[in-house]
């Protein structure tokens, strides 16, 4: 565990300027805004991965919403993935408390981090393979900052799974191959050589096609989280 080496990624990644489209587009929403948060001053940089540094459990999702985290500089914040997200984190005794409004509003979680492969909102929330990959290295960096603690990761939706496998190799873990296809439920585990093995989850992603469509459902949702946490060596709520 090292906090002082997650504080340095985190501002590192803050300052990132290396895709030119996801650099315009973020700083483009920031300085447009939405009508609804017209008072806000939006964060417009990427955002980092949130959460303690000696978590067990580590969540990866897909990249900061336009006005989501790009506007609140927080993952999953003040957004309706986040709302269904942080929701069932609370319900599983993850989280101390249900929503999660902006950086400030107290929120902690419980021996989770949660994190993506790509750090800067994209544009229709589609970064492409190039952005996908020069991004990758703060991904690698975190998993190897984490190593000492985490021992299961819950991946949201299949562009996740995909961009994360590559990235638990170069960190070290052994991905078997064939690469192990993404679904609802899937549980991989890949061993270390040098170092406890890791439980790989996949579960869809908490998008508002996913859960209005009744494709992901909280309790859906819950039990993943709780087979994770499980895995991961976290105790049981109270």
């Amino acid at each position: 565990m090292d906090p002082s080496g997650l504080d340095r990624l985190d501002q590192r990644i803050a300052g990132c300027r290396a895709c030119p489209r996801l650099v315009e587009w973020r700083e483009e929403v920031a300085r447009t805004k939405r009508a609804a948060f017209a008072d806000w001053t939006y964060w417009g940089r990427p955002v980092p991965g949130f959460g303690p540094p000696d978590a067990r459990l580590l969540i990866i999702g897909l990249a900061p919403a336009a006005h989501g985290g790009n506007r609140t500089g927080r993952m999953f914040t003040g957004d309706r993935s986040g709302d269904v997200l942080y929701r069932a984190l609370y319900d599983v005794g993850l989280a101390s408390r249900p929503t999660s409004v902006h950086a400030g509003d107290g929120l902690e979680l419980y021996g989770v981090r949660v994190t993506s492969p790509v750090h800067c909102a994209p544009p229709a929330n589609r970064p492409t393979p190039e952005e996908r990959d020069a991004c990758r290295p703060w991904l690698v960096r975190e998993l190897n900052l984490l190593r000492p603690t985490v021992r299961a990761a819950l991946v949201l939706g299949a562009f996740g799974w995909q961009a994360a496998l590559p990235a638990f190799a170069e960190a070290g873990w052994t991905v078997p191959r064939p690469r192990p296809a993404f679904a609802h439920g899937a549980h991989v585990t890949l061993d270390a050589p040098d170092g406890p093995g890791l439980h790989l989850f996949g579960c869809f992603h908490v998008s508002q096609r996913n859960t209005f469509t009744g494709r992901l459902t909280p309790e859906m949702l819950r039990e993943v989280l709780r087979t994770a946490a499980g895995a991961a060596g976290l105790p049981p709520p109270k």
